[in-house]
């Protein structure tokens, strides 16, 4: 009779498992490995060279990092420029700043329509997609469901999927760049319906709204909205389109481009990555955070009951006892995050008059207090400001967003991005991405299986 592993038994392999894999970290230093390929100042490991993005937070001065306002430089072009500007012309400017990312220079009116008018012929999803593929297979997670649909598409387009020219790629990406805020409202309409129990809406295509606008009108069910919401969305989707070659998604993109994989595979992979909560998922952990705030905060005005709070998150009296006021610090930027800045100022000039201004002014209390009190707490002299996380989730909010979408926005704005290193790795990376890991077994000898214990 064949013999079933109990639990205790899987208890015991579990025991063994992590008594052959556990690494002691005093080992990292030892053969000076750069861990997350991070040095130990916190700045990364050169590992690629890239035309398409700058995220610069701080310069380097006589061997020491020297904390400056943060900049996100798209193709040149400041972020700022490219948002204050597209608004300043009462127009969206996501599609452009996507044609910008994607070609590498920033279009004409006619290049801008002709873009516009191709991304709405392509929204469309394939005959029977998204019965087979959204209502027959439900998730309860919309990051996973994207994933999984990028990579189904690859059977509906499977005759050129193999093709990494150029052409072809650039085809697959503004085809994606289209489809993904479909395949995201479709996905949460699916969900509301199968888990939820709530009214199914799958609003026909308007072919001449922006993504903004799409992505609004298809979530509501009387598919209203104000220019002032759409704007405040394509905001966040030009602040969320690119970031560099580095962050982990990007790279996730880069290193299955570079063994040769196809399109569809590479961008799946990189949505995949973008839902971990240290990545694209944090804007989640920064609502919760909020929610506890305002539970256990009776007078959020009052600056001393906000900085006692702060104080037991960070002593891991409260909070989920990480130690971690969520939205605050950032990898690359010190002094300020440009997302954070330009959202936060155009989010408070939507909120002002309404309910949620008071959770902005909490947001607000938190960003300014959060330095002071990890300098005096844990003695901390790095320089430590918002990111972008930080105001994002109640922006969605504001927006009538539900929070299962935070992430999967994340994604649909992030993919042009993507696109842009993928094929900026296809013609000019060349060579597989394998980083080396050193091994700590010794040799062992062969033991038969009726002497093992």
């Amino acid at each position: 009779m064949c013999k079933v592993l109990s639990n205790s038994d899987m208890k015991k392999l579990c025991g063994e498992l992590q008594k052959n894999s556990v690494i002691d970290p005093a080992l990292y230093q030892k053969f000076h490995v750069k861990r997350g390929l991070r040095r130990s100042d916190g700045t990364g490991v050169l590992a690629g060279i890239t035309n398409i993005c700058n995220v610069h937070g701080y310069v380097v001065n006589e061997g020491e990092m020297e904390p400056i306002p943060g900049e996100l430089i798209y193709r040149g072009y400041n972020i700022y420029d490219l948002v204050n500007n597209a608004q300043k012309e009462k127009r969206y400017g996501f599609e452009e700043t996507a044609y910008l990312l994607i070609f590498g220079k920033l279009p004409n009116e006619d290049e801008l329509e002709a873009f516009n008018h191709y991304l709405s012929m392509h929204r469309q999803l394939p005959s029977g997609f998204v019965v087979d593929m959204l209502m027959k297979a439900p998730s309860r997670n919309i990051m996973n469901k994207l994933a999984r649909s990028v990579l189904s598409l690859y059977s509906y387009y499977d005759e050129s999927c193999e093709d990494v020219s150029i052409e072809n790629e650039m085809a697959t990406a503004v085809n994606l760049l289209a489809k993904l805020p479909i395949i995201m409202v479709n996905a949460y309409q699916v969900k509301r319906k199968h888990f939820d129990n709530q009214t199914l809406f799958m609003h026909p295509l308007r072919p001449e709204e922006s993504t903004a606008e799409t992505i609004l009108s298809m979530l509501r069910p009387d598919r209203e909205y104000s220019k002032e919401e759409a704007q405040l969305l394509d905001c966040l989707l030009m602040l969320h389109a690119e970031h560099g070659g580095g962050n982990n998604s990007t790279f996730t993109c880069r290193v299955l481009t570079s063994s040769g994989t196809d399109a569809y595979s590479a961008y799946s992979s990189a949505i995949c990555s973008l839902k971990g909560s240290r990545h694209g998922g944090a804007n989640i952990k920064v609502s919760a955070q909020l929610e506890e705030f305002k539970k256990n905060i009776k007078h959020w005005d009052n600056e001393d009951e906000v900085a006692d709070y702060i104080r037991k998150v960070l002593r891991k009296e409260a909070g989920d006892g990480s130690g971690l006021v969520y939205g605050m610090g950032h990898a690359v930027y010190t002094l300020s995050d440009p997302r954070a800045v330009i959202l936060k100022k155009k989010a408070f000039k939507l909120a002002k008059g309404k309910d949620i201004e008071a959770e902005f002014h909490l947001l607000d209390t938190i960003e300014r207090m959060t330095p002071i009190l990890m300098k005096e707490e844990r003695g901390i002299e790095k320089t430590v400001c918002a990111n972008v996380d930080m105001y994002s989730g109640l922006v969605y909010r504001m927006l009538q967003i539900p929070e299962e979408l935070y992430t999967p926005l994340f994604a649909v704005s992030r993919m042009a991005g993507w696109s842009a290193h993928r094929m900026e790795e296809i013609m000019t990376g060349k060579r597989i991405i394998r980083p080396a890991y050193k091994a700590l077994p010794k040799k062992k000898h062969y033991v038969p299986i009726a002497e093992r214990d």
